[in-house]
């Protein structure tokens, strides 16, 4: 299971005489938030216009920030605005069929940034992409995906990760699939306290695959992991410029017991690979329990099938038991979500009720289904009220929607509404062990009902700062502005290592603006859309008016924004993806017209640091 993840994939396609002369990506990362911009020049070396297609795979969770193309010294630069002013060029484009334009989805974690140019003759065109995300620490580390595939051997080839971490950097570590013993000697890495440096610059004869011809090595994934130091039991604070930032993820704490249901869908869609790599990942699951948990089993078609009366401990007889009887689970007849749900929570009231579970023990469902309710209650409406007033906020519920057929807003919304998350299952060869991946992130619970408290006026607009649950190998993140009253010494309840940052951040090469205020704005965007998706009616429209009006001061591109990218011969429109799949997406549409266009700059006050915290943690 692959932790957070930046991932630029790096693509061009060579039409003729069309060369890619240099090609960079610059990412720096300061406190865990990540600036990537990827610049690639290129000429065309033919006598004749030609066709340069330039393709970039960024991660689902970054926002594009800026795109301009610069030909023959004239530049047309990106424009972000409200999506709902470019509808009516959007549903232009879309009626002369020009539908497959900048953006799709390309896999689980990625979707494709594509724009292509007609090129003079001998003339030359610098394309530049920026994007910004903070990255999520999973599995007690953070990790950067670089996927590499220029198609031709490249002149300048180059890239730069530069990592400032003030706590420290615990741990880092590079791995790829494609550097050979050659390749090996292009990459450098330097590391100290707080920062590192990983440079990967191959020479033309070091990137070819055959002595001779013009093939190349470079074709694969270029990673990089990292985690930081902990030692401060409240966290660690930095603040720039009014802004502040807390990170939270203790280290060596015993993981509270679990009562875990597992639901599993038996229908008939689920037959063939799907069952079978459901088995061999729920055996792999039920090994991977503590023997202080308890775990029941729920199969579910058009009938509903409770494995045992109550649940049991995982003692090893136990975990042997069930996994014989998953071993004779086989697909068939109709699907029956809202049964399946219900007896899951009728089984945990039972023993909840009967003191049968463990004290100041986790509770919660992992639900795995690929499709629709087809028998039962039916309407989805229905469902996610039903399980909403039968679950009352007891127990944690996790959906896993295997493959494209289910409805992934469905069950993204009644996870949310019930303290969980949805997760999307790719029907791939390793689907087994995305499952078990899913499940190793939130098998070790180690706190509970977290309240991040800050003295009152001091903070302004901050980000979540309650939460249910914190997983052994994450990290909390709250951000903020400060109040007027801000200046005056803090009294810490818990001490937070914030009095030895008054000058870390004064290293500029390491500062991409005011990186706390975008990350501040970062974060905030997608706690609105994360609430967004399970709101309705006037609640979901004020929180998609907060989310646009983020989004355009931030200059972000969100669901709730478009680009508009000015380009000399011709118009293209794409919309980004989102997880819900094609009928449920919400249009961000990036837009190419004639015209030029200027993007606005972002200003950057000088920095400003102080102290702040005052932490209440409720465990």
């Amino acid at each position: 299971m692959k932790s957070c993840s930046t991932i630029i994939h790096l693509v061009w396609k060579k039409f003729n005489a069309i060369e890619i002369y240099s090609l960079h990506v610059d990412c720096k990362v300061t406190s865990r938030y990540a600036h990537t911009v990827i610049t690639s020049r290129v000429v065309n070396r033919a006598n004749e216009s030609k066709e340069a297609l330039f393709e970039v795979e960024l991660p689902k969770s970054a926002f594009i920030t800026n795109f301009s193309m610069t030909i023959d010294g004239e530049t047309y630069p990106g424009i972000i605005k409200e999506k709902k002013s470019a509808q009516d060029q959007y549903d232009a484009a879309v009626s002369r069929g020009q539908s497959a334009g900048l953006v799709k989805s390309t896999g689980r974690k990625l979707e494709q940034f594509r724009v292509s140019v007609s090129v003079a003759a001998a003339a030359k065109v610098n394309f530049e992409l920026t994007y910004e995300e903070l990255l999520k620490r999973k599995l007690g580390k953070y990790e950067l995906l670089i996927k590499v595939k220029p198609k031709q051997l490249v002149k300048h080839f180059q890239i730069d990760t530069h990592i400032f971490e003030p706590q420290g950097i615990s741990a880092l570590e590079t791995e790829s699939t494609f550097i050979t013993n050659e390749l090996n000697n292009a990459l450098t890495k330097v590391q100290n306290e707080t920062k590192a440096h990983i440079s990967f610059k191959p020479t033309i004869d070091q990137q070819r695959k055959t002595p001779g011809l013009d093939d190349t090595l470079l074709d694969g994934d270029f990673l990089i992991r990292y985690d930081v130091k902990r030692s401060e039991t409240a966290g660690d604070i930095q603040i720039v410029n009014g802004y502040f930032v807390h990170y939270f993820a203790p280290s060596q704490m015993p993981a509270f017991p679990k009562n875990v249901v597992f639901v599993i869908d038996t229908s008939g869609s689920m037959g063939g690979k799907k069952i079978r790599q459901t088995k061999e990942a729920m055996k792999k699951i039920l090994e991977d329990l503590n023997p202080e948990d308890y775990f029941s089993l729920v199969l579910f078609s058009g009938t509903v099938r409770l494995w045992t009366s109550s649940l049991l401990q995982a003692t090893e007889e136990n975990v042997e038991r069930a996994k014989r009887h998953v071993e004779t689970i086989s697909a068939g007849g109709t699907t029956d979500i809202n049964g399946a749900l219900q007896k899951a929570i009728h089984s945990l009231d039972k023993d909840t009720t009967a003191e049968l579970l463990p004290d100041q023990s986790i509770s919660m469902i992992i639900l795995l289904t690929d499709g629709q309710p087809t028998t039962g209650e039916t309407s989805i409406d229905r469902i996610q009220r039903n399980i909403r007033e039968a679950n009352e906020g007891k127990y944690f519920l996790y959906c896993l929607g295997f493959g494209f057929d289910v409805s992934y807003t469905f069950l993204e919304k009644m996870a949310l509404e019930n303290g969980g998350v949805a997760r999307r299952i790719y029907e791939d060869s390793d689907a087994a062990l995305q499952l078990q991946g899913f499940y190793q992130e939130v098998a070790m619970p180690i706190l509970k009902e977290i309240e991040m408290k800050y003295p009152d006026n001091a903070v302004l607009e901050v980000t979540q700062n309650n939460f249910k649950l914190l997983f052994d190998g994450s990290e909390i993140v709250v951000a903020g502005k400060l109040g007027n009253d801000h200046a005056s010494e803090l009294t810490l309840k818990e001490e937070a290592n914030i009095r030895e940052k008054e000058q870390v951040f004064q290293h500029q090469k390491y500062i991409f603006g005011n990186f706390i205020e975008r990350l501040w704005a970062y974060l905030t965007i997608q706690q609105l859309l994360e609430k967004s998706a399970s709101a309705d009616g006037e609640q979901r429209e004020n929180l998609e008016a907060q989310v646009l009006n983020i989004s355009l001061k931030f200059g972000f591109v969100t669901p709730l924004t478009s680009m508009v990218v000015t380009k000399p011969d011709a118009q293209e429109v794409a919309n980004k993806p989102t997880e819900a799949g094609k009928s449920e997406q919400i249009p961000q549409s990036f837009l190419i017209r004639l015209g030029g266009q200027t993007l606005d700059h972002l200003g950057y006050p000088p920095l400003h640091m102080f102290q702040l915290a005052n932490i209440l943690l409720k465990l």
